[in-house]
C-alpha cells in the first residue's frame, strides 16, 4: 500500500510531520549521470520555505536540504537518492489548546476517524510542510527533464482572492513577493492581504503551471492518461480543490467548432486542450491550473466539536499563511515535473524502439 509513494518508474516516497524531527524522502528510479547538487535543490526550496515572503507565515525555517545517498562527485549514480530536511523552528505549544478539538476545514476530524490517533501539532502529516520534500524531489525531476529531454517547467499565481489576471508570466512572478503573473497588481494585492490579516481571515488562489518543449507521445490511453495523472498529482497538493487541463471548465461554454484544436501543415492552430489529446501529449505546451482553498487556520472563531462531541468555538493560533497559494508555485511545478518524468521514462521503456517523425516537418506532397 504505497500511500506515501508517488510514481511508477520514477518514484518519490516521503515521510515526516510538521513538528517532527525532520522531513525525508527517497527518490528511486533516478537515471544515472544527472548533475545534482544540494545548491540546485536549495534554490527550489527557498521559493517555498516558510519566511520566504513577508506575506506568508511568520514561521521561519531554513529548509536546508541534505543529500544523503545516490549522488557521487556531483552526479546521480542510478541508486536511490535520499534527502532530509531537519525541522528547526517548531512551536508545538501553539497547538496544545486544540489537541482535543477538531479545527473546521482541517483533516483533524477525518484523520481521527480513520486512524484513531492524531498528531495535533501543526496538523502532523496533513500539514503542507510535507510538500517541502516534494519540491526537493521535483528539483531532481526538473534536472532530469532538462538534461535528458530538454523539457522545462514553470508556474505563477494568476489569482489571489478576487484579484486575477489573464496574463501568464513566470519570469515576472519570480521577481515579486506574491509570485504573481502581473506585477502591476502587487500594490493592490498587498493592500488586500494586509486587510485579511487585520480581519483575521484568509483567501484562496489560482496557480497556473506549464511544461515547455514536451514531445508528442508521452502518456497512455484509458486509465493512465497523461491529463489524468497530472490531475491526480496536482490534486494531491494540500488545499487544492480544483484542477483544469488546458481551458478546463471554460470549454463547457464553447462550441465544438471553437474548442477543437485544428491542425495545419505548420502545426496546431490553438491549444484549448492543454497539450494533451486522448491522454497522450501532442507536442504542444502542457497547461494546467489549480484552485487552492482559503487557509483554514485563522484567528476568527469557527464552530466545531471536541473529541467528546461537545459543540465549541475554535480559534486556531500559531503561524499561518493568509494565502497558501503564494508559496505553492514551486510545489505545483514539482508535481508536474514528477508526473512528466515518470511518463517520459515509461514511454521510453515501452516505445523506445519507435522512431517518431514529426508530421509537421514533412513536405506536403503534390
Amino acid at each position: 500500500m504505497g500511500m506515501n509513494t508517488f510514481g511508477e518508474l520514477f518514484t518519490v516516497t516521503t515521510c515526516g510531520e510538521s513538528h517532527g524531527r525532520a522531513l525525508a524522502c527517497i527518490v528511486d528510479g533516478v537515471p544515472p549521470g544527472i548533475r545534482i547538487s544540494e545548491e540546485m535543490l536549495q534554490k527550489e526550496l527557498d521559493r517555498r520555505r516558510p519566511g520566504s515572503t513577508r506575506f506568508g507565515t511568520p514561521r521561519s525555517e531554513p529548509d536546508t536540504v541534505e543529500i544523503i545517498s545516490g549522488v557521487f562527485e556531483g552526479v546521480t549514480t542510478g541508486t536511490p537518492v535520499g534527502l532530509i530536511i531537519r525541522n528547526t523552528a517548531q512551536r508545538s505549544q501553539d497547538y496544545a489548546d486544540i489537541k482535543n478539538v477538531f479545527r473546521p476545514g482541517h483533516a483533524d476530524f477525518t484523520y481521527t476517524v480513520k486512524y484513531g490517533v492524531r498528531d495535533y501539532r501543526g496538523g502532523g502529516r496533513a500539514s503542507a510542510r510535507e510538500t517541502a520534500m516534494r519540491v526537493a524531489a521535483g528539483a531532481i525531476a526538473k534536472a532530469c527533464l532538462k538534461e535528458l529531454f530538454n523539457v522545462t517547467v514553470s508556474g505563477c499565481v494568476t489569482a489571489i482572492g478576487p484579484i486575477s489576471t489573464p496574463r501568464y508570466d513566470a519570469a515576472a512572478a519570480l521577481a515579486n513577493p506574491f509570485n504573481f503573473a502581473d506585477p502591476s497588481l502587487c500594490p493592490k494585492l498587498e493592500e488586500y492581504i494586509n486587510t485579511l490579516r487585520e480581519e483575521h481571515d484568509s483567501c484562496g488562489a489560482i496557480i497556473e503551471v506549464r511544461a515547455h518543449n514536451v514531445p508528442a507521445g508521452w502518456g497512455s490511453p484509458v486509465f493512465d492518461r497523461l491529463d489524468a495523472t497530472i490531475a491526480q498529482a496536482l490534486m494531491s497538493i494540500n488545499a487544492v480543490k480544483g484542477v483544469e487541463i488546458g481551458d478546463g471548465f471554460a470549454l463547457a461554454a464553447l462550441r465544438g467548432t471553437e474548442a477543437r484544436d485544428e491542425i495545419r501543415a505548420a502545426g496546431f492552430m490553438s491549444n484549448h486542450m492543454g497539450g494533451i489529446l486522448g491522454g497522450v501529449s501532442s507536442g504542444q505546451e502542457i497547461r494546467a491550473r489549480i484552485a487552492l482553498k482559503p487557509t483554514s487556520s485563522i484567528l476568527s472563531p469557527g464552530k466545531s466539536i471536541d473529541t467528546e462531541g461537545h459543540e465549541i468555538d475554535v480559534v486556531t493560533r500559531g503561524r499561518h499563511d493568509p494565502c497558501v497559494g503564494i508559496r505553492a508555485v514551486p510545489i505545483a511545478e514539482a508535481m508536474l515535473a514528477l508526473t512528466l518524468l515518470d511518463a517520459a521514462l515509461t514511454d521510453r521503456a515501452q516505445c523506445g524502439h519507435v522512431v517518431r517523425e514529426s508530421l509537421f516537418d514533412r513536405k506536403q506532397a503534390g
